[in-house]
């Protein structure tokens, strides 16, 4: 009797002993981790986003190779089209049907704070890593999301502290009608009226706007020393060339784009942008990791030598980040990957001294650039000097300003 007690110990502890070694992978479900890069593949963010996204979470992958513990990884895709209803069918049928565990970029801030909602304490991790949104850290905020790259306050806040810096007092706004532009907006203003300046006026627009005659001499009659862009991608691209062909800038107002990417410096080209002021958190021709990251993007399949945008270095960003906790932990699962994440605070190769505070906010340096003269342009995509740096501890909301009672 005494025997068969002491096998039966023997036997469970055998089992126990098994189980552990096996947790790491019995906690991947479906023992594979499964990313969905959810953006705008065929509309206006399909350069500053769309495919160059997917492509940039295959590279996360394929660097995490595995994390030295052979866990399987598989980047998948869909189009939201920029709609909040389509976004989130998708984001449903992923997380109920499709066993993906976590969403990464979501350029759109209807689109995200759905997205946002929609995972919350599921076991789905949000890597929101082009959700302009501060409310993702604020009274939208969530266990379940990492924002990483840009938001609403560190947007209007830190380009309004650095052109009221450079004397920029009076401002009108161009804003596209949708949370995204309307969060920047209020963001700036508040800073501006806080700080002695005065806003104008503003002009709201519907997304995809492709006439901003009657907005821009609006804008001109002011007379406002800054002419403040809160839109994106195509709308930003319309606006700037229409202005050029205004002769605003030439004429002595200041033209700042508070969400512009190289690759909308491209498209419109160096000769119409020169001049402009922007703000980003990833210039590709910073430091030799960023440009070693840059030229592997750039040859990467359809990239055709394109520099990445902030946002594909977020979304390659956010992506390893996710996986190497996903190693550290064992598990795919939100409540164990999140907090994972949270402890993070040391050097990022894309955007340098980077922390991710307890409500999700991943804060990192900014800076403010001017685009160049065709003639200062020595290499392609050479369009930016850096003006001014902000610091993390600057560039972000704080954390207690931010609230988070959802916090685990």
């Amino acid at each position: 009797m005494r025997g068969f007690g002491v096998g039966r110990f023997r036997i469970g502890l055998a089992l126990a002993l098994a189980c552990a070694a096996g947790s790491a992978r019995a906690e991947i479900s479906g023992d594979v981790v499964r990313i969905g890069v959810l953006n705008d593949i065929s509309g206006i963010f399909q350069d500053t986003n769309g495919m160059g996204s997917v492509e940039a979470a295959r590279m996360a992958a394929e660097d995490f190779n595995g994390g030295g513990k052979g866990i399987k990884v598989e980047i998948v895709y869909a189009d939201h089209q920029n709609k909040a209803d389509v976004g989130n069918a998708i984001a449903r049928k992923w997380l109920d049907v499709e066993g993906v565990d976590a969403i990464v970029d979501v350029p759109n801030s209807a689109v995200g704070l759905s997205i946002n909602t929609l995972l919350r304490d599921s076991r789905m991790t949000f890597l929101a890593s082009s959700t302009a949104s501060s409310d993702l850290t604020g009274k939208a905020c969530s266990p379940n999301t990492i924002q990483w790259v840009n938001d609403a306050w560190a947007t209007g806040n830190t380009t309004a502290a650095a052109m009221m810096s450079r004397g920029g007092k009076e401002w009108y706004f161009l804003t596209v009608d949708y949370a995204l532009g309307k969060g920047i907006e209020a963001e700036a203003t508040n800073y501006i009226e806080k700080h002695g300046g005065k806003v104008l006026g503003s002009s709201k627009h519907p997304l995809g706007t492709s006439d901003f005659a009657s907005f821009l001499l609006q804008a001109q009659s002011s007379k406002a020393q800054v002419i403040g862009l809160a839109n994106a991608g195509g709308d930003t691209i319309n606006a700037v060339k229409q202005a050029a062909e205004f002769g605003i800038q030439q004429s002595g107002q200041k033209l700042v784009a508070f969400l512009l990417f190289i690759n909308d410096v491209h498209g419109m080209g160096i000769k119409v942008a020169q001049g402009l002021q922007l703000m980003e958190a990833f210039y590709w021709d910073m430091n030799d990791d960023t440009r070693a990251f840059a030229k592997r993007f750039a040859a990467r399949p359809g990239m055709n030598g394109k520099m990445p945008s902030g946002n594909q270095a977020g979304v390659y960003a956010s992506t390893l980040a996710y996986l190497n906790a996903v190693a550290a932990t064992g598990s795919d699962n939100a409540r164990n990957v999140v907090p994972e994440m949270k402890k993070f605070k040391g050097k990022d190769k894309l955007f340098g001294d980077t922390t991710i505070r307890q409500d999700g906010r991943v804060v990192h340096p900014m800076y403010l650039f001017e685009v160049k003269k065709p003639e200062e342009s020595k290499y392609p995509y050479d369009y930016y000097k850096l003006i001014a740096t902000i610091p993390a501890d600057q560039a972000f909301r704080p954390l207690a300003d931010g609230g988070c009672s959802l916090v685990k």
